[in-house]
C-alpha cells in the first residue's frame, strides 16, 4: 500500500454575480487516471460553490481509500476555514470570534465530517496565473455554472 499513488484533487467555484448563478469544478487525479467533475446552482455565492468543489471531490473519493489526498483550492477562504478556523467555531457553537452566525455552516459542518474522515492536506494555489490543474477546475466551475445563467 505504501506505494500507492495519492489522490490530487484541484478544486474551484465560480459565480456570476454575488449572489447568482454559480458553478463548481473539481479535478482529480490518481496517478495517471484523472476525473472530471461540476455542478452548479441558479442562486448562490462563489464561497458556497468553493465549499462546494471541496466537498464534491472528497465525496468522489472511495471510501476505502487509505491514502493521502492533496486538495488544492484557490480561496483561502475554504483552505483557513478547514484548518484554522472551524476549531474556533465548533468551540463556539459555530459562531464567528464577533458571535455572529458562521455563514454556510451547513456546507462547513459537511466538509467538517468528510475531512474528519480523510488524510487531507489543504494547500492553496494562486489563481489564475497558469497552474494546469486549477486552470482546469476553473474552467469545470464555469461549465457548471453555464446551465443556471439566463
Amino acid at each position: 500500500m505504501a506505494n500507492r499513488p495519492g489522490v490530487v484533487i484541484y478544486t474551484d467555484g465560480a459565480c456570476s454575480g454575488n449572489p447568482g448563478p454559480g458553478g463548481w469544478g473539481v479535478l482529480m487525479r490518481f496517478g495517471e487516471v484523472e476525473r472530471e467533475l461540476c455542478g452548479g446552482e441558479a442562486e448562490t455565492t462563489n464561497n458556497r460553490m468553493e465549499l462546494t468543489a471541496a466537498i464534491e471531490g472528497l465525496r468522489a473519493v472511495r471510501k476505502s481509500y487509505e491514502g493521502k489526498i492533496t486538495l488544492w483550492t484557490d480561496s483561502t477562504y475554504v483552505r483557513d476555514g478547514i484548518t484554522k478556523w472551524i476549531h474556533g467555531w465548533k468551540k463556539r457553537g459555530w459562531k464567528k470570534a464577533d458571535k455572529k452566525p458562521v455563514l454556510n455552516v451547513d456546507l462547513w459542518k459537511e466538509l467538517d465530517a468528510i475531512n474528519s474522515r480523510c488524510d487531507v492536506n489543504w494547500k492553496w494555489v494562486k489563481g489564475h496565473v497558469g497552474v494546469d490543474g486549477n486552470e482546469r477546475a476553473d474552467e469545470l466551475a464555469r461549465r457548471g455554472a453555464a446551465n443556471f445563467r439566463v
